[in-house]
């Protein structure tokens, strides 16, 4: 059996990143609710709901794309198998790439969307901690 194309391999790495970073951190971004209080109803998705989000949204890319392309939708995985022999060295470069611009593309619509919701500031929420608080920001 033939192996399909680079060009039909790396748009099934990007599909599938696409919508691992679309639906896995658009439900932590968008539905996800964290509620201290216990006296409050929480009304979001929870940690529960995120997570499922992110298994789902593998499962369903591998099932649809991962006889294409393998089903990596991560960098780490590609450097993993690359590392592992159990993927050629040279595609490496060009599934990395893929991966990292579907992620970008992917987070870029998502503050799209965020951003129509009245009072939505992208600094302080696209990355909130289980505390409330942002993660500490690198500065050079």
């Amino acid at each position: 059996m033939n192996a399909p194309k680079m060009s039909a391999r790396l748009g099934a790495e990007f599909l599938g990143t696409f919508w691992l970073v679309f639906g896995g951190c658009g439900s932590a971004v968008i539905a996800a609710k964290f509620v201290s209080n216990p006296g409050l109803f929480p009304l979001g998705i929870g940690f529960v709901g995120v997570a499922l989000a992110f298994g789902l949204t593998v499962l369903t890319m591998v099932y649809a794309v991962g006889h294409v392309s393998g089903g990596h939708f991560n960098p780490a995985v590609t450097i993993g198998l690359a590392v592992a022999k159990r993927f050629d060295w040279k595609d490496t470069a060009a599934y990395i790439g893929t991966q990292v611009v579907a992620g970008l593309v992917a987070g870029g619509l998502l503050e799209l969307i965020a951003s129509g919701k009245p009072g939505f500031v992208a600094t302080g929420n696209m990355a909130p901690t289980a505390t409330g608080s942002t993660p500490p920001v690198a500065t050079a």
